[in-house]
């Protein structure tokens, strides 16, 4: 549109209008999430977003960040291999977004990963625990502790806790966390004295399970281990009960969803499970914490919501101390990220862009999640 031509109140009218169009473009700063709103994880990542939008809401209430609110944009990768990648695509080249929130499993962080790095995007996962996730590039954290940990913790609780020596593992060749966990759950376990009597797969959709435990059965363990999530390990639980295998079950964070129980019912009672947080934790910033989220949603908060929550503060501490949305500075921010207060602990990046945590075991009780132990590092 030209303007040179009309009369110098016109002009000035005009400009300040376009001024003003600009200014209401430029008022928000976009935060992307990615996450599996339906689809068979979408418990995952329901709860994924209302952690994430406590932090965006607190952070707006309190006045937003560099003078600026924050608007959330969020994508359902429908729990499918494949979509994250499209969704994180457009997060970046059309919605401009300055920084990614997601996503809660490995491997589809795993696929969004090579995008963020290439458009120097930081990317902040709440609960990617495989070790290859932020070895992808510089621009990609997590606020979750990594699956070698998680691996040695159930490895120690099973020795220690549970005084079994003769274990079985069934894992998923389709999950590169399952994966993962089984070798490292493998290595501390043996090294602890114990015996992996047998190794058995399954692949992502499986609903029948009943020749692996048939086999685990047969070779008289003392424990099963099942790195997978909750659909699968609810599942697995049913069939192992039906065939008269009656010794614990032993899993990951992945089974942290009110619908292992929903799904597996009297077969998961007495199952235990890593994970990153437990809401029957009396410190005082847990208690808060868990004390807005339930005002906020009407239910208490659980490890993946808190998760959540973490990686959105930690960006937005970020975004201040960097004092601008600009990617590599942003990063820079994040990178050297100390002793942050987060609801799951406080959170410190290493050089690998990965905190060191805690951890916690949980297990089913009367039909809820129950604390049982805390493992440190």
């Amino acid at each position: 549109m030209l303007i040179r031509h009309l009369s110098p109140l016109v002009q000035l009218a005009i400009s300040a209008g376009l001024l003003a169009a600009n200014l209401t473009a430029q008022e928000t700063i976009k935060i992307g999430e990615f996450a599996s709103l339906t689809g068979k994880e979408a418990t995952f990542g329901q709860t994924v977003h209302k952690g994430t939008v406590l932090a965006i809401e607190e952070a707006n209430a309190a006045g937003g960040v560099l003078g600026r609110k924050l608007e959330l944009i969020t994508e359902d990768n429908q729990s499918k291999p494949g979509v994250s990648a499209t969704v994180v695509k457009k997060l970046i080249s059309r919605d401009k977004v300055v920084a990614l929130l997601g996503e809660l499993t490995s491997g589809r962080t795993l696929e969004a990963a090579p995008i963020a790095q290439a458009a120097r995007i930081p990317l902040v996962s709440p609960g990617a625990t495989a070790v290859e996730v932020t070895a992808r590039g510089d621009y990609i954290f997590r606020v979750c502790f990594i699956d070698e940990f998680q691996g040695n913790v159930m490895a120690k609780f099973s020795l220690e806790t549970l005084k079994v020596r003769r274990v079985a593992i069934l894992s998923s060749v389709s999950s590169a966390q399952s994966v993962g966990l089984a070798k490292f759950f493998r290595e501390r376990f043996t090294a602890g004295g114990g015996t992996i009597a047998l190794e058995q797969k399954y692949g992502d959709g499986d609903k029948d399970f009943r020749a692996q435990l048939t086999a685990i059965k047969a070779a008289g363990v003392e424990a099963l281990f099942v790195p997978g999530y909750y659909t699968e390990a609810a599942l697995i639980s049913k069939q192992a009960r039906e065939l008269g295998l009656d010794m614990p079950l032993l899993g990951i964070d992945g089974w942290e969803s009110s619908q292992l129980i929903a799904l597996g019912g009297a077969a998961v009672e007495g199952a235990f499970f890593s994970t990153h947080y437990s809401a029957e934790n009396q410190s005082p910033g847990v208690l808060a914490f868990n004390e807005r989220f339930r005002a906020r949603w009407g239910e208490d908060s659980n490890a993946l919501s808190a998760l959540a929550y973490d990686a959105a503060m930690v960006l937005i501490d970020a975004l201040k101390r960097a004092g601008t949305t600009d990617g590599p500075k942003l990063r820079d921010a994040l990178a050297v990220t100390k002793d942050f207060a987060g609801a799951t602990g406080r959170i410190t990046f290493d050089a690998r862009r990965d905190p060191t945590k805690s951890a916690v075991v949980l297990t089913v009780k009367n039909g809820r999640f129950t604390f049982v132990q805390a493992v440190q590092p």
